[in-house]
């Protein structure tokens, strides 16, 4: 069976991306920093069949890092990679003016520094894979300019460059980053408390991405709207 580590996989996108791919049959490796919800999750998506090992963490530990990678190593390798967590650097988001620059140093290590981190922790396997891929869990923040959007905005736009770079230096794989829209999720909550409009559920896109594993069209960029529209 296939086997992928997905982050930030006990709520949200990841948890959705998860629960369809153990309903495909694949074996997981999941990473989240809250124990019990990530527990909670790999009991439920355990229910399909499927071999999940929860590993709750942080990923900017590169030991935490090496431990995912000989997790999905003793189920058989690593298939798919998912660098899903992401921090946002301020909780409500902030002008620039005003966001802690501790605050950005921690958006750009958990999205961009600890997500190469694990790229080269799982490259060995990912190559001996005969379908490797690696999914950048991108924004729309990192294309356009949002007001409060900057710090988060330009941890994932250095994402989307480093797989960029990635898919160039590795022509046997699939590097995807991949911008899911508005969604429904406790990071949106996070980011923008006082907005109540109701937005798509992490689920509804997942889709999106199952469409890139069965087609397996080029490294790149890829909006999960227009995935979905059949573009």
């Amino acid at each position: 069976m296939p086997v992928a580590i997905i982050t930030g996989a006990s709520k949200g996108l990841g948890r959705a991306l998860g629960a369809a791919l153990a309903e495909r049959g694949w074996d997981l490796v999941l990473d989240a920093r809250t124990a019990g919800v990530l527990k909670e999750t790999a009991a439920e998506l355990a229910a399909y069949g499927t071999r999940v090992e929860a590993l709750p963490g942080d990923v900017t530990d590169a030991g935490h890092r090496a431990e995912l990678v000989a997790a999905a190593r003793a189920l058989g390798g690593v298939d798919l990679l998912v660098n899903n967590a992401s921090a946002l650097g301020a909780e409500p988001l902030v002008r620039l003016e005003g966001l802690a620059l501790d605050g950005l140093r921690r958006a750009l290590e958990v999205n961009v520094v600890a997500a190469l981190g694990l790229v080269q922790e799982a490259l060995p396997l990912l190559r001996a894979s005969e379908a490797g891929a690696v999914i950048g869990v991108s924004s729309d923040a990192a294309a356009e300019a949002y007001g409060t959007w900057g710090g988060y905005g330009a941890s994932k736009a250095a994402l989307d460059q480093l797989s960029a770079v990635l898919a160039e230096e590795e022509p046997g794989l699939r590097v995807w980053a991949v911008d899911p829209g508005d969604m429904g999720t406790d990071l949106y909550a996070a980011a923008v408390p006082d907005d109540e409009d109701p937005r798509p559920s992490p689920a509804s896109v997942v889709p999106a991405f199952l469409r890139l594993l069965d087609e397996r069209p080029a490294s790149g960029r890829y909006g999960a709207p227009s995935l979905l529209e059949g573009r």
